[in-house]
């Protein structure tokens, strides 16, 4: 968990104890508070210490209960405020993955270049429908969240819009792992493949494949974005994160071009897609 994070959550917790402490008809002790809230001892001490993140509805009943109401918009800013840099998945989906969709959907709707690297699965704005089931099904399934696929699968779709729109361009880097990880069915997979090939010489996308033979500079790692080099997104597998102070956005912005000094163009680039189709109908 990152350092700014937890300094946001504990500060929180600070001012949560604050209005215990200050609460209209005299001071509440964490047991009366918990007593009062029907929550275990041990939640009361976790929020106050920012061991543990408070949801919107658990700022509303702990203002409520000290007398203080009026806070609890405070305590929903504060929250809100280092929830925007790192989403948890555990939240985001509880009202499953298209409303996730139709925020990335956004962001890039709002952006005029973006840079990706991906080193895990093709990215969304390129994978075909079956791939982008195979892919959401299986993280609905890991995340236990609410199944809406075929809901998430029509937003992703959606954003294939933007790639077409004009007025952006899409810088892609993807590690030749990607096209041969069986994250979905061999079929799917050729067929994503395909849609590969057809995007080298779009206009509005440059496709760069880092071969597994080339001379890497930085480990892989996660996949990102960058958009219009003023905010990054990564993801976790507890969380995404949304980064957009300067420091952060230079540092992904000197991996991005240091991963693009091992990608191949063009013809190249779709020589290595064709020798993993190869190898995809050789199995």
């Amino acid at each position: 968990m990152s350092t700014d994070y937890q300094q946001a959550r504990e500060a929180l917790g600070v001012r949560l104890r604050e209005l215990r402490l200050s609460c209209p008809d005299g001071r509440l002790t964490g047991t009366a508070l918990a007593r009062k809230l029907g929550w275990p001892n041990s939640k009361v001490s976790k929020l106050e210490l920012g061991k543990q993140t408070a949801t919107p509805e658990d700022l509303q009943r702990w203002a409520t209960a000290c007398g203080r109401v009026a806070s609890y918009e405070e305590l929903r800013a504060r929250l809100a405020g280092f929830e925007s840099h790192i989403r948890s998945w555990r939240r985001q989906l509880v009202g499953g993955h298209k409303p996730v969709q139709d925020a990335h959907n956004e962001a890039q709707a709002n952006s005029k270049v973006l840079r990706t690297w991906e080193s895990s699965w093709v990215v969304g704005v390129l994978q075909t429908p079956d791939y982008a089931r195979a892919v959401l099904t299986r993280s609905v399934e890991l995340h236990r969240s609410p199944r809406d696929v075929e809901e998430a699968v029509r937003a992703r779709m959606k954003r294939q819009e933007l790639l077409y729109s004009g007025g952006r361009r899409y810088h892609v880097i993807l590690w030749e792992p990607v096209l041969r990880s069986l994250v979905c069915s061999p079929s799917v997979l050729a067929t994503q493949l395909d849609r590969l090939t057809g995007v080298i010489g779009m206009d509005t996308v440059e496709l760069g494949i880092v071969p597994l033979t080339a001379s890497l500079k930085v480990p892989p790692g996660l996949g990102f974005w960058i958009y219009d080099d003023r905010q990054v997104v990564t993801e976790a597998w507890h969380a995404e994160l949304w980064l957009d102070d300067a420091d952060s956005v230079a540092l992904y912005l000197r991996t991005w071009k240091t991963l693009c000094e091992s990608a191949v163009y063009g013809a190249d680039a779709c020589n290595v897609i064709s020798a993993a189709r190869r190898a995809l109908n050789a199995r």
